[in-house]
């Protein structure tokens, strides 16, 4: 079911933790799976990222979703970041299941809203940023949680 990249970051997931006193703090999660994920970015002078670490309540699939969406911004410019998508963060795990996609996409949306919150921090506008959601509803075909 999961990759051998998938089950790697989630058995020893990457950057794990927060940072005091960080640039930006970006938080989502979606109310219908319980996922809930917290991005912390320490970002320089010159925009570049020097350390990101996360904190994810969620699933394996989320937590190893978050672990290597840290891994693709590190050390990347502000602008880098924005073009990790979803999708960059599927590939790099080799893939997932059809009904843990939406654990990508918050990934994407955290990485987006810590950004978020470092640009109204320090009053700039970064290209292409919207603000973020911090409920993500991928639609209703989620799949059922069984407990």
């Amino acid at each position: 079911m999961y990759t051998e990249k998938v089950m790697d970051h989630f058995q020893h997931p990457r950057n794990v933790g927060e940072i005091e006193n960080a640039s930006g703090v970006g938080t989502v999660g979606n109310a219908k799976c319980g996922d809930i994920m917290r991005i912390y970015l320490d970002i320089d002078d010159n925009q570049i990222i020097r350390d990101v670490k996360f904190k994810t309540f969620g699933c394996g699939a989320a937590v190893a979703t978050s672990s290597m969406a840290t891994e693709l911004v590190k050390g990347k410019s502000i602008q880098e970041a924005m073009e990790v998508t979803n999708k960059a963060v599927m590939e790099a795990l080799d893939g997932l299941p059809p009904v843990k996609v939406h654990c990508s996409l918050l990934a994407e949306e955290a990485i987006h809203a810590a950004l978020w919150d470092y640009a109204e921090k320090h009053g700039i506008k970064i290209e292409g940023l919207e603000k973020p959601k911090s409920d993500i509803h991928e639609g209703e075909e989620e799949e059922e949680e069984e407990y």
